[in-house]
């Protein structure tokens, strides 16, 4: 798994028209449609924090194992909310922040404006937001929001993009997560039915509200290899999009196979499969052959169609290997 920046944005990108699509026809060197591979580092390192030590046991990827011809995006997922169920979509719009409307919402503590996450409540992962856009109005749509039926609490939506006017009446917020406390927010309201600070407040047992990320740009970490990351990012832990392939996820599965018992694993993993969709990566690929692709991948570029991957086209760069946290679900 690695996480992703976009650089040298060409004006189709800015205005947020360009799209990532899932596609079966291969381009150039390792695309599916849609996907293709600007560059493979020679060596396993990408900068960040979690390159500075190998879990026991890991090797470096061997480069001769991989077929880069063959390679394709297989699934695209978006995270609406932070920390809550995700949705997989044919397309996407990706933007300087990450996917359109990839965690672009978060649930905060309404006492401090710390961001929840099912870390620290782990039944967040049942809330399902979907977007449902309607280029008809002036919102470009809604955030629909249901829960588990088991739970009582009812369904809401908010608007997708509150008009500058709807925003007036919204609470204006700087929210914590991570050590920064400045990123701007506003706190979501409807005008039917109970708030949704009230409907998730008691879904999760404790005082909290949806906030929405507000324009002022949230700027990721720097990293070893990019000492001058200066892009901007949603409620990503750390940067805005993330990159998994089907072929790691099965490799890490044969791990725990062989590990039931042990430390905690339990036997139904001995033959039930490892979802993809719990790591919440946002570019799902395949086809390279074999685990651990994106540890030696460094950029590549995304478009619609093969003919079209040229030096105009978005290059996204890989800037840092990321960690996941243990949740048990």
């Amino acid at each position: 798994m690695v996480n992703t920046t976009m650089t040298d944005m060409p004006a189709i990108l800015e205005q947020s028209l360009a799209t990532l699509q899932t596609s079966w026809i291969p381009i150039i060197l390792v695309p599916f449609a849609y996907l293709a591979l600007s560059q493979i580092s020679k060596s396993v390192g990408l900068g960040g924090r979690s390159d500075k030590g190998k879990a026991a046991g890991s090797h470096a990827p061997d480069h001769s194992k991989f077929d880069t011809s063959n390679i394709r995006v297989a699934k695209i997922l978006i995270h609406p909310i932070k920390s809550c169920k995700g949705t997989s979509v044919p397309e996407a719009k990706y933007t300087l922040e990450g996917l359109d409307n990839d965690r672009k919402w978060c649930v905060i503590r309404a006492d401090n404006n710390v961001v929840v996450t099912a870390r620290d409540v782990a039944k967040m992962i049942l809330i399902n937001p979907r977007i449902i856009p309607d280029s008809s109005c002036s919102e470009g749509g809604r955030l629909e929001v249901s829960f588990p039926t088991e739970s009582g609490c009812e369904a809401f939506s908010v608007p997708l993009n509150p008009t500058e006017e709807a925003l007036q009446d919204w609470q204006n917020l700087d929210i914590s997560l991570w050590g920064k406390n400045d990123i701007e927010g506003y706190v979501c309201q409807t005008n039917i039915g109970r708030s949704p600070s009230e409907i998730l407040s008691e879904y999760m047992g404790l005082p909290v509200h949806l906030a929405m990320k507000g324009s002022r740009p949230r700027i990721c970490s720097p990293t070893e290899r990019f000492p001058d990351l200066d892009a901007p990012s949603y409620f990503q832990d750390g940067y805005p999009l993330m990159l998994m392939s089907e072929e790691s996820v099965a490799a890490v599965q044969g791990l725990v196979r062989g590990m039931v018992g042990m430390q905690g694993i339990e036997e139904r993993w001995s033959s039930e499969n490892l979802q993809i969709e719990r790591f919440r990566p946002n570019i799902i690929i395949k086809g390279a052959g074999a685990p651990f692709f994106e540890d030696i991948l460094t950029e590549f570029t995304a478009d619609s169609h093969r003919e079209s991957v040229d030096k105009a086209s978005p290059i996204i760069r890989l800037v840092s290997k990321c960690t996941r946290c243990m949740v048990r679900i």
